[in-house]
């Protein structure tokens, strides 16, 4: 059975590191003392070890140990002997790629289809819907394919920002980009705003924290859902 944290961001201002969702992470690795971290995304090119003992830091702080898969000889087998995985945030596309170069897409997405505990934030979220083609990211390297893991059957949009009526921007928002993806693709996107997270068991997608949602239907109006609205009828 699924069993899936898919979190907008990893830190919200003022806070440190997963510190709001630490109490949450000790329920949902109760069973797992030691989470393989998937540190591919590199957020502002750091190195695999600096990325790792970063989040070693944080998990300490619920007595959980932490294993980067960079230092396994054999990363699919890393995977399959995971008690838990967490895929941090940085760059979607330098994130997939690695991924398509280890060879790990089949591999990762059948562990957390079987129930290994899998918690994503940022690029680790993005890569759980069907395909990147929502990242906020910069595409600085081009991976084999967009498609992702398929976890959930739509698309997310991590770090969801509102538009900004107070400032004389004239750029694109985030809903015009999103808009623009429905123009060629039909599948589902959702907007996940800082602090807020979905929570998969099994064929239940439910939202969770204090905010409501964005979204995104191909050819609808988009609207808002508020915390603990299922969401396992988005196809």
């Amino acid at each position: 059975m699924k069993n899936i944290f898919i979190a907008s961001t990893s830190t919200l201002y003022g806070s440190d590191y997963l510190e709001y969702i630490l109490d949450e992470l000790k329920v949902f690795f109760k069973d797992a003392n030691s989470i393989l971290f998937i540190p591919y995304a590199r957020p502002s090119g750091i190195s695999h070890d600096d990325y790792t003992n970063k989040v070693k830091d944080s998990f300490s702080k619920i007595r959980k140990t932490v294993v980067g898969i960079h230092t396994f000889d054999d990363p699919i087998e890393a995977i399959n002997k995971a008690e838990g995985i967490f895929v941090g945030g940085g760059n979607t596309f330098v994130l997939l790629n690695q991924l398509y170069k280890h060879n790990l897409i089949t591999t990762l997405k059948n562990a957390v289809t079987n129930g290994t505990p899998y918690l994503g934030t940022s690029a680790g979220s993005n890569i759980c819907g069907l395909t990147i083609k929502n990242t906020n990211d910069m595409p600085i390297v081009y991976p084999p394919s967009f498609n992702a893991l398929g976890l959930v059957p739509f698309n997310l949009n991590p770090h969801f920002l509102d538009s900004n009526t107070t400032i004389k921007h004239m750029g694109e928002t985030r809903e015009t980009r999103i808009k623009e993806f429905h123009s060629f693709n039909t599948q589902p996107v959702i907007g996940l705003r800082e602090g807020s997270w979905l929570l998969v068991k099994g064929d239940s997608i439910i939202l969770k924290g204090t905010l409501t949602a964005r979204i995104f239907e191909h050819e609808k109006i988009p609207y808002e859902v508020k915390p603990e609205t299922e969401l396992n009828t988005l196809k």
